[in-house]
């Protein structure tokens, strides 16, 4: 599952949201990939979350750099990395995929980020710099989905792609 998060209403913490949009819009997926625009939800993503293998999260990262730096967080930088931003849909998020281990389901989880310019300003506007970094997302979540094994198709004007035009490795 590739999920998208963040808040759209708070400038370049939509990042996320953007980048599963973008996605959804230009490709196809097979049905054992889902793509889905997580927004805030949180806790309440605690369902989908626990029932998938692999989780790519695409989200607004502050990790100190110049805005529009890109991650790549994964294993134990995972936690540090959420708890550091101080947002609450990152700290649900992490309670989420803690609570996946009561289920014993907890999916092995990669954040894909970049570093925001603006999370503050009430606005539904992406600034210019991290506008410019949304392709290098959705390049990055598809390089993710790919290394895992699964699969994409650029999505055609009226037709469906067929098995043999997915791509399985970049």
């Amino acid at each position: 599952m590739i999920l998208g998060v963040g808040n759209l209403l708070f400038t370049d913490e939509g990042v996320g949201v953007r980048v599963a949009e973008a996605l959804q819009d230009r490709y196809e997926f097979p049905e054992n990939v889902k793509v889905l625009d997580g927004g805030t939800l949180g806790m309440n993503l605690l369902g989908v979350v626990s029932e998938v293998d692999h989780l790519i999260v695409v989200d607004a990262v502050r990790n100190g750099g110049e805005p529009g730096t890109l991650y790549r967080l994964a294993g134990e930088e995972i936690p540090k990395r959420i708890l550091a931003k101080n947002s609450l849909h990152q700290v649900d998020l992490l309670e989420a995929l803690t609570c996946c281990q009561a289920l014993d389901k907890v999916p092995e989880t990669v954040i894909l980020g970049v570093e925001p310019e603006d999370i503050t300003t009430l606005g539904t506007d992406m600034t210019p710099t991290i506008s410019a970094r949304i392709d290098d997302l959705v390049e990055a979540a598809l390089k993710e989905l790919t290394s895992l094994g699964g699969s994409y198709c650029l999505r055609k004007e009226g037709d469906s792609c067929v098995e043999s035009e997915f791509i399985r490795r970049i």
